[in-house]
């Protein structure tokens, strides 16, 4: 055999080998940056799209919101917080958390049909109240100012009054005459209220579209 064929024969065996491997890392390499990627948004950092009206004109349908989940690690949730919270065993019925649901939505596996977007109006301990009639709720007793709610709204048609135990929120959404929030399951089990243990973190921008992008924390 001629010793220059040998020689090529060689050097392009060894080239589809060292192409084989480049792929193969590339490929590996990408798996583990979606991976890492996916981790980082079911535990870090998150994307949501809203699709209700029931937070305009803070948040629109359409907008891409950006979610931190370590929000609360470190400090508690406030009034005025927008929140992103799983509404089962309040907003729908109950079901026992289950520790893989934020890898779920992260590879958007499961839907976010579970999912709500609202603002927080009052946390464990306080007591909300509405004269109904469209006048201001009252925090406490002292009338809440609310520069955020809906061109034309009023704070809440309907009458109520609601003592907030220790680990529950009431929620509300900004455009109050379209937004089904807690007041909408006063005398059902929970009286709408939600479990600070469902919250999957708070909304801190809106990033997409890139011409509406914001912070809404205050």
């Amino acid at each position: 055999m001629d010793q220059s064929t040998e020689s090529e024969r060689f050097s392009a065996s060894a080239k589809r080998r060292s192409r084989s491997r480049g792929w193969r890392f590339a490929v590996g390499a990408l798996m583990a940056a979606a991976l890492i990627t996916l981790v980082i948004r079911a535990t870090v950092i998150d994307f949501f799209y809203i699709g209700s009206e029931s937070m305009e004109s803070t948040l629109n349908p359409g907008d891409g919101l950006l979610v931190n989940r370590l929000a609360y690690k470190n400090r508690e949730i406030q009034r005025g917080d927008i929140i992103i919270f799983d509404g089962r065993g309040s907003f729908l019925p109950y079901q026992k958390p289950n520790p893989i649901d934020s890898l779920a939505w992260a590879l958007r596996l499961a839907g976010n049909d579970a999912v709500y977007v609202k603002r927080v109006i009052g946390v464990g301990g306080d007591t909300i109240s509405s004269r109904g009639q469209g006048g201001k709720l009252l925090l406490n007793g002292v009338p809440l100012d609310e520069p955020y709610l809906f061109a034309g709204d009023k704070p809440s048609e309907q009458e109520f009054s609601v003592e907030i135990p220790a680990g529950r929120l009431w929620v509300m959404g900004d455009h109050r005459s379209v937004s089904e929030d807690s007041r909408a399951l006063l005398g059902a089990p929970g009286g709408g209220m939600i479990n600070t243990n469902r919250v999957l973190g708070e909304v801190t921008d809106v990033i997409w579209p890139l011409e509406a992008k914001r912070s809404v924390t205050e």
